[in-house]
């Protein structure tokens, strides 16, 4: 079976975001105001043929921990979507 998964990658909320700080603070320059925070992270679309659910899902798991993600500074999360 075909799937597709997609995976977001974020920084770990205890950890400093100086992308994300630098959104916030200049948000007020473009007349947008009362943002608080701002956490950027990486978005993933990974299609690939599995023999099913599970097989697939274990796949998706070890791309993150093995490739997409540095688990020491990043959390992910996928739905994995069966296209056929």
């Amino acid at each position: 079976m075909k799937y597709k998964a997609a995976i977001n990658i974020m920084p770990l909320k205890d950890l400093l975001d100086p992308q994300g700080k630098t959104v916030a603070k200049n948000l007020k320059n473009i007349d947008i105001s009362g943002i608080e925070d701002v956490r950027i992270g990486k978005h993933v679309e990974m299609t690939f043929e599995a023999d099913n659910e599970t097989i697939a899902g274990n796949m998706v798991e070890s791309a993150c921990k093995k490739l997409l993600a540095n688990v020491i500074m990043e959390t992910y999360s996928f739905e994995l979507h069966s296209l056929n």
